[in-house]
């Protein structure tokens, strides 16, 4: 697996002028900790000129950009947001403010991802989705995938592929620069041996584009979750569940310092950006006609 290649910087937002930076350097890191969510709303406001994509921007944007979709239907839609909801309560976790939350079935007959935009007293959005694979049971140290709500912030730095080969020759994090969303160590039943419940890093990312991206849709990991690298770049791009990545960036602005390494340079990031990944489990019997199985690749 790829190991981050150390803490290259890029460039700072640049969006209050140089005399108002010196007076609040030291007060800005302080703020970051106490209004992270409420600095990140006003310096995107600040920043003249920052176009930033709105939820029916980012569905357009879905349909153009990642081409492995998957076609829910309206009820589907609804009971994969009750799911969620569900796990939100379970957990504690309130959803203050609109955002954007990505939602995974581990479920062996369904493997997808969705992603919502969801707001206070209105229906949650479905931006998209699009098939997945999660962890397969039955095989040495691989976890089955962990239910819950999944916090993606600094307290667990993300990273970059660098797109090498193990002694199998698969890329295990997919093609070089394809970002590594890390969501911690986390508790996870053992899919071998006598089972019970050990910690993996949970991680999301791209795959192998050419032994494994086919495979997405069904059960291959060794607990985290493999998504199309399609999608990986569009959330990198737009920022879908960087909320606190964001939040730093603007801090390091304000204090004139080097904001998360990983933010890409061109990126445009949206409003409302999230924070949470949620694992739920739809427990089907069946594969539903809107996530089919995989077909294996023609014999060339």
């Amino acid at each position: 697996m790829d190991v981050p290649i150390g803490n290259a910087p890029v460039s700072s937002i640049q969006c209050m002028a140089s005399r108002h930076a010196a007076p609040v350097k030291q007060t800005a890191q302080r703020l970051f900790f106490a209004l992270r969510p409420a600095l990140f709303v006003l310096a995107s406001l600040a920043c003249a000129g920052t176009a930033v994509a709105q939820p029916a921007e980012l569905s357009v944007a879905y349909r153009e950009q990642v081409p492995q979709r998957l076609d829910l239907p309206p009820d589907a839609v609804l009971h994969y947001a009750e799911l969620a909801r569900e796990q939100f309560q379970r957990a504690g976790v309130p959803l203050l403010g609109s955002q954007y939350v990505a939602v995974v079935d581990r479920s062996p007959q369904v493997q997808a991802i969705l992603v919502y935009w969801v707001a206070l007293g209105e229906p949650a959005l479905l931006i998209g989705a699009s098939p997945v694979s999660t962890g397969r049971v039955g095989q040495f140290d691989h976890f089955e995938t962990p239910l819950g709500v999944f916090d993606h912030s600094l307290s667990n730095p993300d990273f970059r592929a660098e797109g090498t080969r193990n002694e199998f020759g698969f890329r295990g994090y997919g093609a070089k620069g394809m970002r590594v969303y890390d969501l911690g160590w986390q508790k996870a039943r053992r899919g071998w041996g006598k089972g019970g419940d050990s910690t993996m890093r949970l991680q999301m990312h791209a795959t192998d584009p050419v032994l494994a991206e086919h495979k997405l849709g069904s059960v291959q990991s060794k607990g985290c979750i493999r998504i199309p690298a399609a999608l990986n770049r569009l959330l990198d791009h737009f920022g879908v569940l960087d909320a606190d990545y964001e939040t730093a960036a603007s801090a390091s602005a304000l204090a004139e310092g080097t904001p998360p390494w990983v933010l890409a340079q061109d990126r445009r990031p949206i409003s409302d950006a999230g924070r949470y990944l949620v694992v739920v489990d739809s427990q089907r019997d069946t594969r539903p006609d809107w996530s089919p199985a995989p077909l294996p690749l023609p014999l060339p």
